[in-house]
């Protein structure tokens, strides 16, 4: 193959007339990517596909530096490349990191489906769970250890119980739920975060569709359920025992990891449960489903300071 220079003067002295265009091809061949590129693919090519490869080459110098200077390229997102194909020089496109980070965020944010959770339930990390400094806290930190030590231990062919996390208002309960689900994501593992209280609502809503099986399916079958805010008002017979109960069922014989968020401890709940919207009592029932919680879960008790006081936030 030809030095790079003699290819130069090939190609720019049948246009020796437009000044301009010499210059610009002159500074093509000039880039030092440019030339390491024909180096590399010297004995591909030869002196008639580099003329004709030379807008190609054009293309990729003016390109990348758009792209370096920030400026809208023919392809925002991506940065170019100099290849051969077919014994020609061709330029391909290939996502630029800030892209790939953000298919991979999104990719990560579509592992996580919530219904009716807080924003920052998107963020949430085991990094920015206040394990250090003025808000950390002993138990918070036991119980964060805990979830980290299930997404780093979790497979889904060996069955793993979740957590079932108790305690005062605003310790950090659902944010545990949101740190898990996106690590968890992060491994490529789907999960659901839905507030259980809005969730019976909207199963209600449901029954005029006629779509209750369909939405009762989905949230059972998925890898990872967070039931959150389970307890939080009083349930209907219905609600208990053909919604909550089916999908506890489900995920109990199917040996699915379930997590839960409750004020009450698990006896509690057992009390809670056993009283329906109506007043009357049935312990039996309540008691069916706690079995499940309990296959399905373990109980921690997450003590510490209320973040939403300290931090400002609702």
């Amino acid at each position: 193959m030809e030095s790079v220079n003699q290819t130069m003067d090939g190609i720019i002295s049948p246009q020796a007339g437009d000044e301009a265009y010499r210059k610009i091809m002159k500074a093509v061949f000039a880039d030092p990517e440019v030339q390491s590129f024909l180096q590399r693919h010297q004995d591909e090519l030869n002196q008639e596909s580099i003329n004709r490869g030379s807008s190609k080459l054009y293309e990729f110098v003016h390109d990348r530096d758009l792209v370096k200077q920030g400026k809208a390229s023919v392809a925002p997102g991506y940065v170019p490349r100099l290849v051969v194909s077919a014994g020609q020089i061709d330029v391909t496109y290939v996502p630029t990191e800030q892209l790939r980070a953000q298919r991979e965020a999104a990719k990560q944010r579509s592992l996580v489906e919530t219904l009716a959770m807080p924003k920052f339930i998107t963020n949430a990390t085991f990094k920015n769970a206040f394990m250090d400094g003025e808000y950390a806290s002993h138990n918070r930190n036991a119980a964060f250890s805990r979830g980290l030590r299930f997404v780093q231990d979790y497979t889904p062919n060996s069955f793993m119980p979740g957590m079932y996390l108790t305690g005062e208002f605003g310790v950090g309960k659902t944010f545990l739920l949101g740190a898990i689900a996106n690590e968890l994501a992060a491994k490529g593992i789907k999960s659901m975060l839905i507030h259980f209280p809005t969730f019976a609502v909207n199963m209600k809503s449901s029954i005029g569709k006629k779509t209750t099986d369909l939405e009762r399916d989905r949230i059972k079958q998925v890898p990872i359920l967070m039931i959150d805010d389970i307890g939080a008002d009083a349930m209907s017979a219905w609600v208990r025992d053909e919604v909550l109960g089916v999908i506890l069922e489900y995920r109990m014989q199917m040996e699915l990891p379930t997590f839960f968020s409750s004020n009450f401890t698990m006896d509690e709940l057992e009390k809670h449960l056993a009283v329906d919207v109506k007043g009357d009592q049935e312990p039996l029932k309540a008691k069916r489903i706690m079995e499940r919680i309990r296959f399905l879960s373990r109980e921690v008790t997450v003590v510490g300071d209320n973040l939403r006081q300290k931090l400002g936030k609702p």
